[in-house]
C-alpha cells in the first residue's frame, strides 16, 4: 500500500497549506498509521506542505520501518516528536501545525522549548481524511464483518440457558480469532435479562434463562479495521412486549439505514430512527446516538446523533444501531456495520436480524 499511503499524505500536505503552515507534526499513532503503514507504540510523523515526509520511531520498530515504509527516511530517536520538532526547524519551517487533541499540556511545553519555530493547532486534519475510506480500507472492513458474522453462527449453538454472560463473551472473541481476526475490536458486550437495560453492560457471572432477552454486541479487527456488531436474541418464547419492543427497534434501524445517503445530515439520520421509536412512546429509552464510524479505530467520524452536526459522504462506513432499554425489565438492540453508497446502504455485517429463539 505504499502508493496508497503516498497519496494520503499528498492530500494532507494540501491541506497544511491551505492554513499556512510549512508542515505537520502527526503523533496520534492512529494516524501515523493512516498515513505510512506503520503500527507502532512510539511513533511521529512530520508531513510539510511541500516536500518529502520524514518518519521518528524509536529503535524497537527501526526495522519494521524500513520494511513498511522503505520511502520514508527514518529519525532512530526515543523523543519522536522533539526530533521532528527540530527536523522542522532546522528545514526552515517557521510555523509547524500539531495534533492539539493528541498533544498535553506538558508535552506541548516541551516542544515550545526544543526549537525556536511556531506551534499551531491546525485541528483534526487526519481524521477529516480519513472520514471518506478508500476501497482497500472497505474490503478490509467487510473481512473483518464477514468474521464477526460466522464467529456469531459458531457461538449460537452455545448460546443457551445455564451459561453465563461471560462465557458467552468468550465464546464469541475466541470464534473471531480462530476465524482469522486480530482479536476482538472492543470488549465485547453480553446483557442478558435485565442487563439489557444498560447499554453498555459488562458480561458477569449472570446466568441466561429462559424468558430472557440477551444483546450482543462485538466485532473482529482485521488488518486494523474494526468491525460493529449487535444482536438481540430470545432464550425460550418472547413475551409479547419483548416481540413488540424488538420489532420496534428493528423498523427504527430501518428508517435509519434509508435515511443514511450521501449528502444527508447526521442529525436528520439520527432523527429517522429515533421519530420512530418516540412514536411508540418509548423516547426516553433511546438513550444515545445512532451510530458513528468505524475504520482504524472502533468509534470514528462522523457520529450520529441528534445534537451532531455535518453530512454523510460516499464511501463513509457508519454503524446504526438504536436501541431501547427499559429498566428492570430488559433491552433490545440491533446493530450493522454499512457503508454509504450513491445507491443506497452497502451492509457489511448480514447476520439475519429476525429474531432469534433459542
Amino acid at each position: 500500500m505504499g502508493e496508497t499511503h503516498h497519496a494520503r499524505r499528498r492530500r494532507l500536505a494540501a491541506l497544511i497549506a491551505e492554513r499556512d503552515a510549512g508542515a505537520l507534526l502527526v503523533t496520534r499513532l492512529v494516524n501515523v498509521r493512516y498515513l505510512t503503514g506503520l503500527d507502532s507504540s512510539r511513533a511521529a510523523l512530520l508531513v510539510p506542505a511541500d516536500g518529502a515526509a520524514v518518519l521518528a520511531t524509536d529503535g524497537r520498530y527501526a526495522g519494521m520501518a524500513a520494511q513498511v515504509c522503505p520511502e520514508l527516511p527514518v529519525i532512530v530517536d526515543r523523543q519522536v516528536a522533539a526530533a521532528l520538532v527540530t527536523r522542522a526547524a532546522a528545514d526552515g519551517h517557521a510555523r509547524l501545525g500539531f495534533e492539539a487533541h493528541d498533544v498535553t499540556v506538558e508535552q506541548h511545553a516541551e516542544l515550545r522549548g526544543q526549537a525556536e519555530i511556531e506551534l499551531a493547532a491546525l485541528g483534526h486534519l487526519v481524521e477529516d481524511l480519513r472520514r471518506v475510506k478508500d476501497e482497500e480500507e472497505i474490503a478490509l472492513l467487510r473481512e473483518a464483518c464477514a468474521i464477526t458474522d460466522r464467529a456469531f453462527e459458531a457461538a449460537l449453538p452455545g448460546i443457551r440457558a445455564g451459561v453465563t454472560e461471560r462465557e458467552v463473551a468468550v465464546a464469541l472473541e475466541r470464534a473471531m480469532v480462530d476465524l482469522g481476526a486480530e482479536g476482538p475490536a472492543f470488549a465485547s458486550i453480553v446483557a442478558s435479562g435485565p442487563n439489557g437495560a444498560i447499554a453498555h453492560h459488562h458480561p458477569g457471572g449472570r446466568e441466561l434463562r429462559r424468558g430472557d432477552l440477551v444483546t450482543m454486541d462485538f466485532g473482529a479487527r482485521y488488518g486494523g479495521y474494526h468491525a460493529d456488531m449487535t444482536r438481540t436474541v430470545a432464550i425460550g418464547e418472547p413475551a409479547g412486549w419483548q416481540r413488540d419492543v424488538y420489532d420496534l427497534v428493528h423498523r427504527a434501524q430501518r428508517a435509519g439505514l434509508d435515511a443514511a445517503v450521501p449528502g444527508a445530515e447526521t442529525k436528520d439520520v439520527d432523527a429517522a430512527a429515533r421519530d420512530v421509536i418516540e412514536a411508540a412512546g418509548h423516547g426516553d429509552a433511546f438513550t444515545h446516538g445512532l451510530g458513528h464510524g468505524v475504520g482504524l479505530e472502533i468509534h470514528e467520524a462522523p457520529l450520529l446523533g441528534y445534537d451532531k452536526t455535518g453530512k454523510l459522504m460516499d464511501r463513509v462506513p457508519i454503524t446504526a444501531e438504536p436501541g431501547v432499554y427499559l429498566t428492570g425489565r430488559g433491552g433490545v438492540r440491533i446493530e450493522d456495520t454499512f457503508v454509504v453508497r450513491a445507491d443506497g446502504p452497502e451492509l457489511l455485517t448480514t447476520t439475519t436480524k429476525d429474531l432469534l429463539v433459542l
